[in-house]
């Protein structure tokens, strides 16, 4: 891989990650491309992702280092210094928990089948193409169906495990974390800035992967890329979905999903 590629494939993660539109399924095609992904050790794709992830994972860090600031310091302090229950606690201290709730199944299910997630199967085109395409279904659904009236203060622990179980689906390919937790969040009845202001801090754990690679330059310069475009990327849709619905990220997503069955199909690229 050359720095080049590295600093492509960092970009493509970072603007990928937070948007709605998969970004192992944006990453896995344009190594296709590149002919990055080996055949015979398609793990070492899975780690790959994983290191430049940690960009990222800076990026939700940075931009939300306040409110992540509050959530630990009331955590502590309800929890640890002066326990009180759950009805009783503050707002950040409860988003604390819902977090630590919603991380649970992504956890069980990411240890479950960790095969199955570095295997051949994940690195799958057709794979990438369908969840693209049904999950752009799935949050139109969501679109028509949502009553857009909580904000984030207002999400319960049911919410919180509904949308930590569209995380754990996140680990097929092409559905895209932020896009299954958005959705899953629309459809509890979060706002959309909401449903990604929570699924952004949702990330935050669920990146947290143990990576045993050696950190070479052209990954320490993806990972550098991905976190700066990924905090553009926060920012943007943060803002965004403040006044606009997530109708171009389906279109997207069909038009992506299409474009990557007709390549197969015509044998243009091989799944």
């Amino acid at each position: 891989m050359s720095i080049l590629e590295a600093i492509i494939l960092g970009i493509v993660q970072g603007l990928t990650e937070f948007l709605p539109i998969s970004s192992t399924g944006h990453l896995t095609l344009a190594g296709k491309f590149m002919n990055l992904i080996s055949e015979e050790n398609p793990e070492q794709w899975t780690a790959f992702i994983a290191v430049i992830q940690l960009g990222t994972m800076l990026a939700v860090l940075v931009y939300f280092w306040k409110d992540l600031i509050n959530i630990i310091k009331d955590f502590v302090h309800d929890n640890i210094v002066k326990p009180v229950k759950y009805s009783g606690q503050k707002i950040n201290s409860k988003l604390g928990w819902l977090i630590i709730i919603g991380t649970i199944p992504v956890v069980i299910i990411g240890l479950a089948f960790k095969d199955a997630i570095e295997g051949a199967l994940t690195k799958n085109l057709y794979v990438i193409a369908t969840s693209l395409i049904l999950l752009a279904l799935i949050l139109a659904l969501a679109e028509k169906v949502a009553k857009f009236k909580k904000n984030v203060e207002n999400t319960t622990i049911l919410d919180s495990i509904i949308i930590g179980i569209a995380q754990a689906i996140s680990l097929i390919p092409g559905s895209s974390r932020s896009g299954t937790t958005i959705t899953a969040g629309l459809f509890v009845g979060l706002n959309r800035e909401a449903a990604a202001r929570f699924s952004f801090l949702l990330s935050v754990p669920a990146v947290l992967k143990f990576i045993d690679q050696t950190m070479a330059v052209n990954i320490i310069v993806a990972t550098v890329v991905s976190g700066i475009s990924g905090y553009l990327a926060i920012d943007f849709l943060l803002k965004y979905l403040k006044k606009n619905t997530t109708f171009v990220f389906i279109f997207y997503r069909i038009v992506l999903g299409i474009f990557i069955l007709i390549l197969l199909f015509n044998n243009i690229i091989q799944p």
